[in-house]
């Protein structure tokens, strides 16, 4: 397939690009500042919000791996809405997101979800609210989209051990009765997502082991 990735130069970038390269696919890295890719890769240097439909033409996924860095967090709104209208002409491209935990319901009753409780850190509450105000765009938009929230735990540094469980609309637990996955075992479940689709117009979760 040929895929593209915005962010391709972030934590979970990096290694999307490289498992999609070592699983054969063509690959377009999508980064705001080429100098700072190390990878041998097929690259366009452009900012989210600069980017059009010919950017993706003849594409068949877009993953998009953003990080709001020091911006503020509401570039996740602005950048949803902006790929929503990019992606109104190219209504068979794919689009997976690397979201966020916050968003995730407390538990199946799909009352509450982790931000919006009195135990979520302040300090991330702007980004997981903004995160979460993208997934609704996205339920409301007619693009072929998948959000991918990782577990509450979710580790740059965890080792690959090629296994996980997958979740959907809440909160699941690992064997150690925690909610947690590495980077490597969630960029997995993404690329095996993107080669065997289960949640098109559906967000899922998943969970791994140390």
């Amino acid at each position: 397939m040929k895929i593209a990735v915005i962010g391709a130069n972030g934590k979970a970038g990096r290694l999307i690009v490289q498992e999609a390269i070592e699983r054969g696919h063509e690959v377009l890295a999508i980064v705001r500042d080429r100098t700072k890719l190390d990878m041998n890769v097929n690259a366009l240097e452009k900012d989210i919000l600069s980017l059009a439909s010919d950017d993706f033409k003849d594409r068949d996924v877009l993953i998009n791996a953003m990080g709001a860095g020091t911006q503020d967090p509401i570039i996740y709104q602005n950048a949803t809405k902006h790929m929503i209208d990019v992606l109104s002409d190219l209504p068979k491209l794919r689009y997976l997101v690397v979201g966020g935990a916050g968003s995730l319901f407390t538990d199946s009753t799909m009352t509450d979800s982790l931000y919006e409780t009195e135990q979520f850190p302040k300090s991330i509450y702007p980004t997981a609210m903004n995160m979460a105000k993208a997934l609704d765009l996205l339920r409301d938009s007619q693009v072929l989209w998948t959000f991918f929230s990782p577990a509450i735990q979710f580790d740059s540094n965890g080792r690959k051990t090629g296994r996980y469980q997958l979740g959907s609309e809440w909160v699941i637990l690992n064997q150690a009765q925690e909610s947690y996955i590495s980077y490597s075992d969630y960029v997995i479940a993404l690329m095996d997502e993107v080669e065997n689709p289960q949640f098109i117009y559906k967000r899922f979760t998943a969970v791994g082991e140390r």
